[in-house]
């Protein structure tokens, strides 16, 4: 692998270390086919065989004969040594460039194999994601997955990707390859390189033309597809594919595979070659000879006749095909066992057949083999493998300095072998000859193989024939092996042993001990004692663990040897509570139960053991098939227990508590027995367990523990009164398990679906979820607690799985005795005693003083607020306790002395219940009366009898209970049960009457308590039978009830009423107008009575809710009429800007979710919540369930009957709500203006882009650079990260059209206060600005020639290299940044144009004055200014008065007293003028000037010719960019968008208007000015001809010349007003803002990207071109191409070249236009812009593209006729033939207008006479003829034409028209005899008609 040296390489060591991710790396990059060792790759340390491996044979045996040749040899300045020759570029002589023969033949050698080289090599490997190829000389290349093939794989395979490589190619197949590239690995030492191929017949096939390829050439193909008869192939190149037909012998290839084939015929009209698909043909055929063939086109494998040319120094020299020579090396003989005479062999001229090796295009190098397996196409056999011993090899031929050939023994026939000079002994061998002769015999071992010569690679040195390790076979596990550390890394250490196998110790086997990194002493070079973990899939790995190395016992490697009872070493992988799981050698595993780690009862096996962790197992039971896993145990010898000393499961024991640990007690069973009672076993409840826990110390005894389980020797007690007690029902398998039986158990593990309970031993029984609990619960843990004791109903029992379904609901397993509150009061006695033994409760002799019933005299010690505290004599540490409700009405003061009825003693607490009620207090003095007679007292309850009683105390627990029948009998009932402890429980009070049966009377065992068992425990609501569903279906929407809370939820009340109906009170449903903040739900308690109103019934498919109905308790619901309840219920009334209160429902990350009403939600967005960034971080910790919020609505969704609400203050809930009455509804309308808000980062935007902050859930807002602190700070973006909450402050917002909103924001109102931000408030407006003004910026971009600065976030400022500092400046890139804060001056400020001027110079040495004109103010009407021309407009001059930064429009009546015909010509951009201002118009910022000489007095020119214009502050030069793209945008402060220039021969409005339709840009041009109406509208035509004719003779008279003048020059001035008038955009600011609001309109947008190149700035013209196409909707499709066309033009006059840059853009458009459209828009353009020929190229292929296509047609016909050409006629033709038959008429007609009008009319004539001879009815067509008729002029023939026409038979409509038409022409002319005629004519035709 990975390369290898350049001899005969053995495998097995070429191999380089995997790298840190290995893991992901293929797998044939850790492991080789034939190499025994894990990892590849050659490790830093190399042995010496590997040292000679780096060096080719032939290479040095030829350095020896240099040396011995000595001097003689030097002074011929021969070649160098060869070590020195293969460093350049060795063994690749290619054509012998010095005319000179080689001496050596070509090799391949890792030194010199470079990309491109083209190699034959043979498959070794096929992994899923790579294929390792073995090349010529050993070498070894790897093909990545992606690199097999050009053809994606069959779909069918790519689920199994380990199949998909191995469809298209197999091992042992030869392929031809390209080095892709040769990897240096430098991790090791010694710098080996890793070889990249590529079998992608695209790069092997590079340049293979059609025309290369001959009849009998062999090809490598690729099957692209299966046929019915044959295979598509592919080559590699796409301008021609393969055919080969199916052969019935052969197998069926499959998609993707790669074959040989033989050339059979080629159609070279299809592109196709057939191809021989028979394998032999291939096998056998020669590649010919041919003309031109090239290096390229020869391929590793092809098969040529040569010639020998002479005999090399270590092999031969061909020549083939003409003009190639080749060479064949000494190992690629025809004969394998080449002996020293081989070179007789091969005489001059002898004939070869010879298979290509390789191929080197760079040097022209190319290797051949004569091997006769190649020849054949067959791979050499090799009968031999690695590691195998053969004792008589016989020496065939010896070479001198470099190795031995041998005859190797082996079976079925003699295989050759090489032994490499360093590989023939332990010690250094200077000379072969004298140690080996030929035909001795030699013992030898082999070390590989290679494939493509059928060579073994041997060695003869003594140490390979001694180590256990040769191979990768020889390694078992288990084995001792020493190794040498060759890497280090942090997963483990890379060892190698002394055969050069490789191996890998994992991390945690570096060590006995848990290690985090490698251990020091694992050092490069060291060598260690190693035990073989395991070898499976050629990757060995080893432990250096000590327990391991030096374990004496046996090695447990595979599941079969896994015997009971066997002892073994193996190592911990993971400890769970359960028990821990172990590793054995070879990946054997193993587990442990809990029982079997001879843990000390109560510890846990984490606290024993750690992962990592030898430990000596005993197998217990071995590994059944189905699962991989042997039990074992870590306890080795196990105690013997006489069987009648160990008790049995379900028996009671006592025990005796030995010691605690935290999570049990430890008691001695029996004097000899451990047992272990976990904490949950202690008691039924959790609470007491707590207390009993600290209170028990060595010695206690438990007189009566459960034994659960046995754990080994240690026995499983439980001391829980409810096993106890029931201890023989409990079972113990599953064969004494009844279905519908309750049985008691306890909890003993929870997971998501469900509970499990266990009962004795490992009988354990499953509740799913739902049949937990009556209720609906989502988290059972809740519910539930791991060790609860449960009452658990079957449900069903399967023997055969052993699997038990129970339910826990309580409606089934309620408690039919009294054992839980027995077994309470028993505990409690029992922690009284604990506490009193101790020391640490009152002495227990005094509760024999207060007995139950009893009265006890106490003295009154405090009154509290509620109930009064007594003492008692002799008793100082017993507190007596009258609750208020127990006074009785009775007046105690402090001191008094009164006799009390004792209810309850609590002994752990020293304290008494005591009553003063009259009716108790009696009936104890009725018993003392009564005591010596006959009983009618508590004595005379019976049990299981069912009495009435009164709560007389409701205590934690449970209630004390009177029964009057009985002379008030005290009693005590358990308020909960097993099941339900944890779930709420029913709410009592005082006083409340209850039933409850009998469940114990007054004994030792009930602690002298009378227990009762409450009624109500039974009754839930699970149990609703169908009976109940009668009952239910009687519920009516309407009906008022009495009902009962029985639970309180944060959201709603639970109520029963009725005979078990359950109904659920909506928290919105309890009050009408609530306005506190609290939850109304507070005034209500468990238990409570209310009066309820049915408002709705719950539909029978929400099961699990729990209740049946919704009530309200609303007092506007109970007294109102039901339907009007009804509708204000289904009525959804709720507006935008509402205020609204809602309760919490839940709180996600981002929003508070609400109920408003009872099918009413809301939600509030998080930064909706607040805007201060403390709060919104500690947002989800703010609410919680059942808070009350207050908001103001955003928007109402009716659908989902969903809100969105807003909570940002209280002052925003007191502003009327009128303030949002305007708002629709949407996602920012609740945001206005100044508005501070919350938000939170979403990204820092690079440079200076400011920040873009979240500020609603789909709404972002961006705070500008400058706007980020509230001083101006040199990196204002520190201290802001992405996620972070800030307070905003809202500058601006800006709504579309579209509905897109932009946000500005200010972060400035933060933590400094506001105050602090008015001192640095930013500048909004222009007209904050002033000169000499101080003001700060940050630097936004830079130039040349100055930097622009950013004021604030709509204003910036310009500062001239000039003024960017006093000193001289060389690189402003450099010395200001982008984001640099700079601190000027204002120069000048021009609101118009939003311009400021700025400096950086200090006032000192820049001077006030030079630009100190500012204001119109400052001039005057008459004033003589001196100015530069701005920019020239064929209207006038725009100009810049000097010393400001005003620009006046002198108009182009005003230039001169004579006529000016070309404005142009005259003046140009930055001459210096003379003018005088004629007028000021302040309000609309504009200057009229004049520069007539009659202004001024003496006579002088006010064009001073000074060209020299290079002052600084004409920094606008640049910016006066020619507007031929954009004709109708003059986008500056004083130009407009609609001038017509006024020529010196005054144009007809005709021509005007053809001008104005100019000025518009050409997005879609028409074939002429007047067309389109011609034949469209068959009557609207107009004499046009006339009204110009008449302007011409008009045009001689001066009157009517000088009229039309005066008229022009006041449409110029009018248009000029309108255009200023319109509020016209002059900063990008403007445009920005008219681009948001009309986002489709192409005519903005272009506006915009003409104001940018107003600005000289193309690029970003360019990208607002970009933004536009984006932007704009994509059904905008006309919008869209005005866009692309104008970006047609603004590439054709700024691209470069601009004929590559409009093509690309065009190629473009056309992805997204009218394909047609968008060639006639390109077309209009190449005409406009006179590219003649381009037009003429785009037209011939659109006649092509658009060959149905009359417009088409009709401008190609148009383009000839204006350029003048002749042919037009063949045009015509081919047109005919094209378009459809009903577009003829069309066509011709308009072909025959454009020839009256661009061409010859003789023509045009011929073409209407034509067409009318086919239809002579076409008024339409005769129209069009006329029309054209009367442009041209020729009286006579317009006339023949109309007698023509109005001769015609046609109907009197048609005729009438023709006659109208005549008619109208002789009026014009004027000759009352002709418009006699025509009206004769008229009447004759109505005459005739009407005959």
């Amino acid at each position: 692998g990975g390369g290898g040296g350049e001899g005969p390489l053995p495998p097995h060591k070429p191999f380089k270390k995997p790298r840190k991710d290995a893991a992901e790396l293929p797998p044939s990059l850790l492991t080789a086919d034939d190499d025994p060792d894990f990892p590849r790759g050659g490790g830093s340390v190399l042995s010496r065989k590997e040292a000679a491996e780096a060096r080719a044979e032939a290479e040095s045996e030829f350095e020896r004969e240099e040396r011995s040749k000595g001097k003689k040899k030097k002074k011929k300045g021969a070649r160098r040594s060869l070590g020195e020759a293969d460093e350049d570029f060795g063994s690749l002589f290619g054509e012998g460039v010095t005319g000179k023969l080689p001496r050596f033949a070509n090799r391949i050698t890792l030194k010199n194999i470079v990309p491109n080289m083209k190699l034959l090599g043979v498959i070794v490997e096929v992994n899923p994601k790579d294929l390792v190829i073995s090349l010529p000389g050993g070498l070894r290349g790897f093909v990545r997955a992606e690199e097999v093939s050009d053809i994606p794989t069959d779909a069918e395979n790519k689920g199994s990707e380990s199949n998909v490589l191995s469809t298209i190619v197999s091992v042992g197949q030869l392929v031809p390859c390209v080095v892709l590239q040769v990897d240096d690995d430098k991790k090791d030492g010694k710098g080996n390189k890793r070889i990249w191929l590529s079998l992608r017949l695209s790069l092997l096939h590079k340049g293979l033309l059609l025309d290369s390829v001959q009849d009998g050439m062999v090809l490598t193909a690729q099957v692209k597809s299966v046929e019915d008869h044959g295979y598509i192939l592919y080559f590699g190149v796409s301008s021609f594919s393969g055919f080969m037909p199916r052969n019935e012998e052969d197998d069926i290839h499959r998609s993707g595979q790669l074959l040989l084939c033989v050339v059979k015929s080629i159609d070279k009209a299809r592109m196709i070659i057939y191809l021989n698909p028979d394998r032999e043909l291939a096998s056998k055929s020669f590649i010919k000879d041919l003309r031109g063939l090239s290096i390229d086109l020869l391929v590793p494998g092809m098969m040529v006749n040569a010639r020998v040319h002479s005999t090399l120094e270590n092999g031969i020299m061909l020549s083939f095909l003409t003009y190639f020579t080749g060479t064949v090396d000494i190992f690629n003989l025809e004969n394998v066992f080449a002996g020293s005479t081989w070179r007789d062999e091969y005489t001059t001229n002898k004939k070869v057949i010879a298979r290509i090796l390789f191929v080197d295009p760079s040097s022209r190098a190319i290797g051949l083999s004569l091997n006769r397996f190649l020849v054949h196409n067959k791979i050499p056999p090799t009968h031999v493998k690695t590691g195998e011993i053969y004792d008589s090899s016989r020496v065939l031929r010896i070479d001198k300095g470099v190795g031995l050939l041998l005859e190797i023994p082996s079976s079925p026939e003699p295989s050759p072998a090489y032994v490499n000079i360093r590989d023939i002994s332990d010690e250094e061998v200077v000379k072969l000859e004298k140690k080996f002769k030929e035909g001795s015999t030699v013992r030898v071992r082999i070390l590989g193989v290679r494939h493509l010569e059928g060579l073994a690679v041997g060695t003869l040195k003594a140490s390979a024939f001694e180590g256990s390790v040769f191979t990768h076979s020889d390694v078992k596990p288990g084995m001792l092996v020493k190794a040498k550390v060759i890497a280090v890394e942090s997963f483990g250490a890379f060892v190698q042993f002394s055969s050069g196998v490789k191996a890998l110790c994992p991390l945690p086997h570096m060590s006995e001990l848990d290690i985090v990194k490698p251990p020091k002493k694992f050092k490069v070079g060291a060598e260690f004692l190693f035990r073989v973990l395991g070898c499976k899939s050629k990757r060995i790995t080893v432990t250096y663990k000590k327990t391991l190395v030096k374990s004496k016992l046996d090695v447990l490697a595979s599941y079969a040897d896994a015997a009971v009872g066997l002892v073994a070493h193996g190592w911990i992988t993971k400890i769970e509570k359960h028990g821990c799981f172990v590793r054995f050698y070879n990946g054997v595993q193993g587990y442990a139960h809990r029982s079997e780690l001879g843990l000390d009862p109560g510890s846990e096996g984490e606290s024993v053991y750690h992962v990592g962790q030898v430990v000596k197992c005993r197998i217990i039971q071995s590994a059944p098939s189905e699962r991989k896993r042997v039990r074992v145990s870590l306890v080795i010898s196990p105690k013997r227990i006489s069987e009648n000393k160990v008790p049995k499961l379900g028996s009671l024991v006592s025990g005796v508590v030995k010691r605690l640990t935290p999570t049990a007690v430890i008691v001695n069973v029996n004097g000899c027995l451990t047992g272990t009672i976990v904490d949950y076993h202690l008691t039924d409840q959790q609470g007491q367990a707590n207390l009993i826990k600290p209170l028990l110390k060595p010695g206690y005894e438990f007189d009566q523990l459960l034994v659960l389980d046995m754990e080994g020797n240690n026995i499983v007690l439980s001391a829980k009164y409810s096993l106890v007690n029931t201890a023989k029902d409990i079972p113990l398998d599953v064969s004494e398990i009844q279905s519908q039986s309750v049985v008691h158990g306890y909890v003993c593990n929870i997971i998501d679906s469900g509970c499990f309970v266990r009962f004795l031993g490992r009988l354990t029984g499953f509740s799913p979820k739902h049949k937990v609990a009556d209720e609906q619960i989502d988290d059972i843990s809740k519910a539930f607690y791991v060790g609860q004791s449960v009452r658990s109903h079957i449900l069903s029992v399967d023997a055969g799985s052993g699997r038990i379904k129970l339910s826990l609901q309580q409606s089934l397993c309620f408690s039919s005795d009294v054992s839980f509150i027995q077994g309470y009061f028993l505990m409690e006695k029992k922690i009284a005693a604990l506490q009193s033994s101790n020391g640490k409760g009152p002495d227990l002799n005094w509760s024999k003083n207060f007995s139950i019933g009893s009265l006890v005299e106490g003295e009154v010690e405090e009154i509290k607020e509620f109930g009064v505290v007594f003492s008692f004599k002799g008793h100082s540490d017993v507190v007596g306790f009258v609750a208020n409700h127990q006074l009785g009405g009775a007046d105690v003061e402090v001191g008094l002395v009164v006799k009390a009825f004792v209810l309850d003693i609590a002994m752990s607490d020293g304290l008494v219940d005591l009553s003063l009620k009259p009716e108790l207090v009696g009936s104890a003095n009725l018993d003392l009366l009564k005591k010596k007679r006959h009983r009618t007292t508590a004595l005379d309850l019976k049990l299981h009898q069912e009495v009435n009683a009164v709560v007389e105390l409701v205590k934690e627990n449970y209630l004390i209970l009177s029964v009057p029948e009985y002379t008030y009998a005290i009693g005590y009932a358990s308020i909960t049960d097993y099941n339900v402890q944890k779930l709420p429980h029913k709410h009592f009070t005082n006083g409340q009457s209850v039933v409850a049966t009998v469940g114990a009377l007054s004994s030792p065992y009930t602690s002298g308590r009378v227990l009762l068992l409450l009624k109500t425990l039974a009754d839930v609501s699970g149990s609703a039978s169908s009976k109940r569903a009668k009952k239910n279906s009687g519920l009516k929407a309407g009906s008022v009830v009495e009902a009962e809370i029985i639970d309180i939820k944060p959201l709603e009340l639970i109520l029963k009423f009725g005979t078990g109906n359950r109904g659920r009170v909506h928290i919105t449903d309890v009050l009408d107008d609530d306005h506190s903040m609290d939850s109304p739900l507070n005034k209500f308690k468990i238990g409570q009575l209310v009066n309820a109103r049915v408002v709705a019934k719950v539909k029978s498919g929400k099961s699990g809710k729990g209740y049946q109905c919704e009530l309200s308790l609303r007092p506007s619901v109970l007294t109102g009429i039901m339907e009007e309840i009804d509708r204000s219920i289904s009525e959804f009334q709720f507006s935008v800007g509402e205020v609204v209160k809602g309760y919490v429902v839940k709180v996600d990350s981002e929003w508070v979710w609400l109920t408003v009403a009872r099918n009413v939600m809301a939600h509030l967005f998080f930064l909706d919540t607040s805007c201060e960034p403390k709060e919104l971080q500690k947002f989800q910790q703010r609410f919680s369930v059942g808070q009350a919020i207050q908001g103001r609505i955003l928007t109402v969704n009716k659908e989902k009957k969903l809100l969105r609400l807003s909570v940002i203050n209280q002052e925003a809930l007191k502003k009327s709500s009128l303030e949002t009455k305007d708002s629709n509804i949407g996602g920012s309308e609740h945001i206005n203006r100044g508005d501070i808000v919350g938000g939170r980062i979403k990204k820092i935007l690079p440079g200076i882009g400011g920040i873009l902050v979240q500020i609603g859930p789909h709404l972002y807002g961006r705070a500008h650079y400058s706007e980020l602190q509230v001083e101006w700070v040199p990196q204002p973006l520190n201290g802001y990260e992405e996620g972070q909450f800030v307070k905003c402050r809202i500058l601006d917002i800006n709504r579309s059209s579209e509905g897109t909103v932009h946000v500005d924001l200010s972060l400035r109102s933060s933590s400094q206060g506001i105050n602090l931000e008015m001192c640095n408030k930013r500048i909004e407006k222009i007209d904050d600005l002033h000169p000499n003004m101080d003001v700060q910026g940050y630097v936004k971009n830079v130039t040349s020639k100055g930097c622009f600065i950013m004021l604030s976030r709509s204003i910036d400022g310009r500062i001239l290299l000039s003024n960017l500092s006093n000193g001289y400046i060389e690189n402003p890139e450099k010395e200001f940044p982008i984001g640099k804060l700079v601190h000027g001056r204002v120069l000048t400020v021009d609101p118009s144009s939003k311009k400021v001027e700025v400096t950086l110079k200090t006032a000192a040495e820049n001077g006030v004055g030079k630009s100190s004109i500012v204001s119109f103010s400052d001039f005057h009407v008459g004033d003589v200014i001196h100015g530069r021309i701005r920019r020239t407009e064929s209207y006038g001059l725009f100009i810049t008065i000097d010393d400001s930064n005003m620009v006046g429009l002198c108009h182009i009546s005003e230039l001169s007293d004579e006529p000016i015909d070309d404005i142009e010509t005259r003046y140009k951009a930055g001459d210096k003028v003379v003018a005088k201002i004629l007028k000021i118009d302040a309000e609309r910022h504009r200057i009229s000037l004049g520069m007539k000489n009659s202004y001024f007095g003496d006579g002088r020119d006010p064009q001073m010719v000074s060209n020299d214009g290079s002052d600084e502050d004409n920094v606008d030069e640049t910016a006066t960019v020619d507007n031929t793209l954009f004709p109708f945008q003059q986008n500056n402060n004083l130009s407009s968008t609609s001038r017509t220039s006024g020529d010196k021969n005054g144009d007809s409005a005709l021509l005007a208007e053809a001008e104005m339709r100019t000025s518009v840009l050409p997005l879609q041009v028409s074939l002429d000015e007047s067309e389109g109406s011609d034949l469209d509208n068959e009557a609207n035509i107009e004499p046009v001809t006339m009204k110009s004719t008449d302007i011409t003779d008009k045009k001689n008279d001066k009157r009517m010349k000088k009229k039309a003048k005066e008229q022009r020059e006041l449409e110029i001035s009018a248009s000029e007003d309108r255009a200023l008038q319109k509020d016209i955009p002059r900063t990008a600011d403007e445009f920005e803002k008219l681009v948001r609001s009309s986002p489709n309109s192409s005519f903005v947008w272009i506006n915009y990207m003409a104001f940018m190149l107003d600005m000289a700035d193309i690029e970003k013209a360019r990208s607002i071109a970009e933004r536009a196409l984006r932007t704009i909707n994509i059904r905008e499709e006309e919008e869209k191409l005005n866009i692309w066309v104008a970006y047609f033009n603004l590439e054709n006059e700024y691209g470069s070249p601009p004929e590559e840059a409009v093509k690309k853009t065009f190629q473009r458009a056309l992805q997204f236009c009218d394909p047609k459209k968008l060639y006639l828009a390109l077309l209009g353009m190449y005409e406009r812009t006179e590219q003649h020929k381009l037009a003429e190229e785009l037209l011939e292929r659109m006649v092509k593209k658009f060959k149905t296509s009359c417009k088409v047609w009709l401008r190609f016909v148009q383009n000839f006729l204006k350029q003048g050409k002749d042919g037009v006629q063949s045009i015509v033709n081919r047109a005919l033939l094209s378009l459809h038959r009903h577009k003829h008429i069309k066509f011709i007609s308009q072909a025959a207008i454009l020839e009256f009008k661009c061409g010859v009319p003789d023509r045009g004539r011929s073409m209407f006479e034509g067409i009318l001879r086919e239809y002579p009815k076409r008024t339409d067509l005769w129209s069009i003829y006329l029309d054209q008729e009367i442009r041209v002029g020729d009286t006579e023939v317009i006339r023949a034409l109309f007698e023509r026409a109005t001769c015609l038979s046609l109907p009197p409509k048609k005729m009438k028209f023709l006659f109208k038409k005549y008619l109208e022409y002789e009026k014009t002319r004027g000759d009352e005899e002709r418009i006699e005629h025509v009206k004769r004519k008229a009447l004759e035709y109505v005459e005739n008609s009407l005959a």
